[in-house]
């Protein structure tokens, strides 16, 4: 019986005779995307989606790709906009568009393989996605009260305390934190080796003394006690001696932040976000930030100028014209002094770099 997580091998679809059905291209599609080094999960999660298409292409007697053209691709943008889930529910735009995505990757790969003449996808238009921030981003002390929550008089909260000081001093995603292994951990350099990250990428990148510190008597007083028969040197183990599951760990760090009780939701990733927007308001470059997050492009990264509101503000209160704010008082005028920034907001000071490139992407953000 496979383990909970493992992917399992799944119904076929159609007539598994036909080596030219739509179902049998699929798997070859996969065996390729597996060929090229695609992560499992990428692969696992293409079938799924195009499972979902093939699905539905069977349904209306479509089984060959030589029947799909661009005008039934967008009867399927139209169903998927149309669904209603069990509760009722439409899928989200986000939704649609990662069952719509992956179809551009197939048919593209089929018609450079010349299984089909042209490629229907090419032209097909994916639902235009909100830029939406993220909902939630801790305070320096509402992380410090979730920080907090592990009972780190016992083994396990000894390890959760542990994960979660590492995700919060790094910034890593989950798969990141459940794919480290012991020696990725050089506490002399205080560094972490992030192998095989997003993208297969690997990085460096730094990791603080506390963090280090939890690490460290995880390691010495509680891992020993998890392993059990052969160690394949995973840092962060479950009570069963494995790897966390990716699920395990979110609905445990969702747990911990629950128990804080902040008023504010969010897993593994929300300790990312906090990260990223903190390290910015400190006065970190965003091109820094975008390396100790791995990503691939900048963009990506300057979504945390806008969840900064504190620079803002920053710059709202030196160069709004209220700030000198005139009133009258006994038939005297009197300007209202305008506070000056002390030692803490050094680093909010209005012109410097940091918050240059605020207003910058404020502004490409407008133009959008």
């Amino acid at each position: 019986m496979p383990r909970k997580g493992q992917h399992t091998a799944r119904a076929a679809i159609g007539d598994t005779q036909d080596g030219d059905s739509l179902y049998h291209h699929l798997m070859r599609y996969l065996n390729h995307l597996s060929e090229k080094h695609y992560s499992p999960r990428t692969v696992v999660s293409r079938e799924t989606y195009l499972r979902y298409f093939v699905e539905w292409c069977d349904e209306r007697g479509l089984v060959r790709p030589q029947e799909i053209t661009l005008p039934i691709l967008e009867r399927y943008q139209g169903y998927l906009f149309h669904y209603r889930k069990s509760n009722g529910e439409p899928l989200t735009l986000r939704s649609q568009h990662v069952r719509l995505s992956p179809l551009r990757g197939w048919f593209k790969w089929l018609a450079k393989q010349r299984f089909i003449l042209y490629n229907p996808a090419a032209e097909l238009e994916l639902p235009r996605l909100d830029k939406r921030l993220p909902k939630h981003v801790l305070s320096v002390r509402e992380v410090e009260t979730v920080l907090s929550q592990p009972d780190t008089s016992t083994p396990t909260g000894i390890r959760d305390r542990a994960m979660l000081e590492v995700l919060y001093s790094t910034g890593m995603r989950r798969m990141e934190l459940i794919g480290l292994h012991c020696h990725d951990i050089d506490a002399e350099r205080g560094t972490v080796m992030i192998r095989q990250g997003k993208g297969r990428k690997d990085r460096m990148i730094p990791i603080g003394e506390r963090a280090l510190a939890w690490v460290e008597k995880y390691k010495a007083d509680v891992r020993p006690e998890l392993v059990t028969g052969s160690d394949d040197g995973t840092l962060f183990l479950s009570h069963l001696g494995e790897a966390f599951t990716p699920n395990r760990l979110t609905q445990l760090v969702r747990e911990t932040i629950d128990a804080a009780k902040i008023g504010k939701r969010g897993s593994c990733h929300l300790l990312r976000h906090t990260m990223a927007t903190l390290m910015l308001e400190g006065g970190a470059d965003i091109r820094f930030i975008q390396a100790m997050l791995g990503h691939a492009r900048l963009d990506t990264t300057q979504i945390y100028t806008q969840v900064s509101i504190r620079q803002l503000k920053a710059i709202h209160t030196a160069t709004h014209p209220a700030r000198s704010a005139r009133r009258e008082e006994g038939g005297v005028r009197r300007e209202e002094a305008t506070p000056q920034p002390g030692p803490q907001d050094a680093a909010e000071a209005p012109f410097d770099d940091a918050q240059d490139r605020l207003l910058a992407a404020l502004d490409a953000e407008r133009e959008d």
